[in-house]
């Protein structure tokens, strides 16, 4: 299935957009992307006499003073473009071109303030729109900014040098960085005064380049011009502008921009990671949160010995007012200890060449719960263990103690009662005695030690609120431990989600870069000049 580029172009500048604001991938790789531009020669113009296709556009490009616009003057027949001395600071981009071609609407980046635009009636040059460009190795800065926004829309770059300025550093690292986006014809202008070194020199140069037989025209535009091959030139740029060429010229640019862009993706996803190795993350932060658990845990023995003992003694005034409670187990060491464990894991994650920021993203507020989460449990576990002090066997003996303490002297006064009435009863009906001091004596001692008993019992057998309120610590420490690990996995694990989800976006952008365009793909012919043009 075929894509096509400008829609390639806007879905990875917007997905470097959200991925850059998610942390995922740096400034640097985001701006790579970002400044993908869409453009290409078909969005620019248009010919109310080429139906269902458009003009070839091409520039003339070169640095200052090697006579681009002494070419587009002459191409004219007249004085179109400033050239000279009488070019200004901050160039103008000239346009040449037939009545009938039309210019759509342009993008913000090129505004029509710095176009002028001159139209002439010849039917010969009517499907091609010539350009002169500003100098691109101009000391200001507008004039490379204004021809980097037009490259884009341009089919064939006319590059023009001179004798004095064909080596230029500057033009020739703009040649190898736009090489493989156009066809390309070369200009040695000015060659009343070149030699023929300087001639075999560029042409070799060309050739490093990716020039297999790069078209070198030589060109005079003195005054009392000479003879030179500018006639050739315009012969061939002629011959470039029809439609089966024009189509072949936007579908090689546009696999060459697809192939630019997948690149570009391609390198974008190392800062992303591998998969596999973010699936490893949960298991990297359990084992390094067992180990700061271990240490907590050293640390936090006499603080809770400490706070054990404070609860204990305001156990009553805790359980009624739980805001009297001031003491907390989570200090500063601790939070020292729980900022270098999760410190540790991201220096691990990015060991593993993960990118780091989500995490810190997502992990500062866990930061910051920390001592609530800590305070909450264990403040929660402690009034709950002095409420309910001991365990269950306990909390059972004192609650069957304290039946016995009533129902005992309370069975020991019925049977001595019953005793009472009997003994009183018989004594009525025979000649017995009725019951004497040593029964009064050892009924009191029953009675007394029935209900004693069972009160010594509750006394001693009540269980220690300091070990309750120890307990309770532990428990709610390990509560909140617990918490803690989960708050830290549930956002690893939603981050290993959502790397899932940008990895399988990418893909789909880098595979949709790859896909052929079958069924569209035109051969370009053997004898055509377009050959000869192209970086191979």
């Amino acid at each position: 299935m075929a894509y096509d580029y400008s829609d390639l172009a806007a879905k990875s500048r917007r997905w470097a957009e959200q991925a850059h604001a998610s942390g995922w991938i740096n400034r640097d790789a985001a701006a790579q992307l970002s400044q993908i531009d869409a453009a290409t020669p078909e969005t620019l113009f248009s010919s109310s006499q080429l139906a269902g296709t458009r003009p070839l556009i091409a520039a003339f490009m070169g640095g200052t003073g090697v006579g681009k616009s002494s070419l587009l003057n002459r191409l004219a027949g007249k004085a179109i473009a400033k050239a000279g001395m009488v070019r200004p600071t901050s160039r103008e981009v000239t346009l040449f071109h037939h009545h009938s071609v039309a210019m759509q609407q342009l993008p913000e980046q090129l505004p029509l303030a710095k176009i002028h635009i001159s139209q002439h009636d010849d039917d010969a040059k009517k499907n091609i729109v010539w350009i002169d460009m500003p100098d691109f190795d101009s000391t200001e800065h507008s004039n490379k900014q204004l021809v980097l926004q037009w490259l884009p829309h341009i089919d064939v770059l006319i590059y023009v040098v001179s004798p004095e300025r064909y080596r230029d550093e500057k033009a020739w690292r703009l040649l190898l960085a736009e090489g493989a986006r156009h066809a390309w014809l070369f200009v040695f202008n000015q060659w009343d005064r070149g030699l023929p070194e300087q001639y075999e020199d560029f042409n070799r140069q060309l050739h490093k380049a990716g020039f297999m037989e790069p078209i070198i025209f030589k060109t005079v535009c003195a005054q009392g011009l000479q003879a030179d091959e500018f006639a050739a030139l315009a012969a061939t740029l002629t011959s470039l502008a029809t439609a089966h060429i024009v189509e072949q010229l936007e579908q090689r640019g546009s696999r060459v921009r697809k192939d630019e862009l997948r690149k570009k993706l391609q390198t974008t996803a190392g800062f992303l990671g591998s998969e596999q190795a973010f699936q490893q993350t949960p298991a990297l932060w359990k084992n390094q949160w067992q180990r700061t658990v271990k240490l907590l845990r050293e640390g936090f023995a006499w603080p809770m010995q400490y706070a054990a003992a404070y609860y204990a003694e305001h156990a009553a005034d805790l359980i009624t007012n739980p805001a009297s409670a001031n003491y907390s187990l989570w200090d500063a060491w601790a939070q020292a200890r729980f900022d270098d464990a999760l410190n540790e894991f991201i220096i691990n994650i990015d060991q593993m060449g993960l990118p780091v920021i989500p995490f810190k993203q997502h992990t500062a507020a866990i930061r910051e719960k920390a001592p609530k989460i800590m305070q909450a449990q264990t403040e929660l576990a402690a009034r709950q263990a002095l409420a309910n002090p001991g365990n269950i066997l306990q909390r059972g003996f004192l609650k069957g103690m304290r039946l016995c303490e009533i129902i005992l002297p309370l069975m020991a006064m019925a049977w001595v009662g019953y005793n009472v009435f009997m003994g009183y009863y018989t004594s009525n009906m025979t000649n017995t005695h009725y019951l004497g001091v040593d029964f009064a004596v050892h009924s009191s001692l029953l009675i007394a030690m029935t209900w004693l008993i069972p009160y010594f019992i509750l006394k001693k057998a009540q269980p220690s609120l300091k070990k309750s309120a120890l307990k309770g610590f532990n428990k709610g420490l390990t509560n909140a431990f617990s918490l803690m690990e989960n708050e830290i996995l549930s956002v690893v694990e939603n981050l290993v989600s959502q790397h899932k989800q940008q990895t399988k976006q990418l893909s789909g952008l880098i595979e949709q870069c790859a896909a052929e365009d079958a069924g569209q793909i035109l051969s370009i012919d053997s004898g055509s000049p377009l050959t000869r043009m192209l970086v191979n």
